[in-house]
């Protein structure tokens, strides 16, 4: 008996819930949960299915594809332990946080590396049995740092990179290069208080709230899809760095909220936006 998930993406039309489970039917297999949603907007289908049974993927694959209209998207995702590297620079709380939850096995996912452009974090990661890099980028151009950062990523095989407060802007090929694939925590409500520093930004304007944003990186600044969010109250009494440090428990939480979802496979692309099951 396999487990797996289904995330079907697709133009809208009638009948096309009968046609799939209608597939997963006639191949015996059991239908666990089932979610589905249209996006009026862009008229797309979307379902996300968890089944348990015995078949060939390859086979599935096509006889769903051939169930659904052209321009469809079909993805069976066999349940294993996802792999992870995380990218940080020098603030610890996410990192640690991310590490604690890697150590007590608390998702379905393996902390494969740490990679750093500083060293101050090594002790901490490789106490907990984790391998740690320092690429410091002092010295080097923004493309050959990232050319290095990317072939120690590349030699662990992740299915995801996560930038643990690694503050530094990414270039388009390292994004193309693991595209959708990158999952960044940002110190903001965004939309608001892009870019650096925030925290300021948000005790300048007087705010009466300040959040973290988890998202999907693209090419434009922390403006890929948002996977996740939330927020805590201030007021008049905090400064700038009185907010910087209460907003360090809500980036971690927001983190990994984000995480969780993206390794049980409950996040699909709708443009840049995301639908989550």
């Amino acid at each position: 008996m396999v487990s797996f998930t289904i995330l079907v993406d697709c133009p809208d039309e009638k009948g096309l819930i009968y046609r799939i489970t209608n597939v997963l039917y006639n191949r015996q297999l059991n239908i666990v949960k089932n979610r589905e949603f249209v996006d009026g907007d862009t008229n797309r289908f979307f379902m996300r299915t968890e089944v348990e049974g015995t078949a060939d993927e390859n086979i599935l694959q096509e006889e769903l594809g051939a169930a659904l209209p052209p321009q469809s998207s079909v993805k069976i995702i066999t349940a294993r332990q996802k792999k992870l590297v995380v990218l940080a620079t020098l603030e610890s709380h996410c990192l640690g946080d991310l590490m604690v939850r890697n150590h007590f096995r608390e998702w379905n996912a393996d902390i494969c590396a740490v990679i750093s452009n500083h060293s101050m974090l090594e002790n901490f990661v490789t106490r907990l049995g984790v391998p740690f890099h320092a690429v410091l980028s002092e010295g080097m151009s923004r493309d050959d740092h990232e050319h290095a950062v990317a072939e120690l990523i590349d030699g662990y095989d992740p299915d995801y990179v996560v930038l643990a407060k690694y503050m530094r802007i990414l270039t388009p090929a390292f994004v193309e290069r693991y595209r959708n694939r990158i999952i960044n925590i940002h110190h903001s409500f965004l939309p608001a208080f892009v870019g650096a520093h925030p925290y300021r930004q948000a005790y300048d304007r007087g705010v009466k709230i300040i959040g973290a944003t988890a998202h999907f990186v693209n090419n434009n600044l922390d403006e890929g899809p948002i996977i996740c969010q939330n927020v805590i109250p201030v007021d008049h009494s905090q400064n700038a760095s009185d907010m910087a440090k209460a907003g360090k428990d809500v980036e971690k939480m927001v983190l990994s909220r984000a995480l969780k979802l993206v390794l049980e496979d409950r996040i699909m692309l709708s443009g840049n936006k995301t639908i989550i099951f």
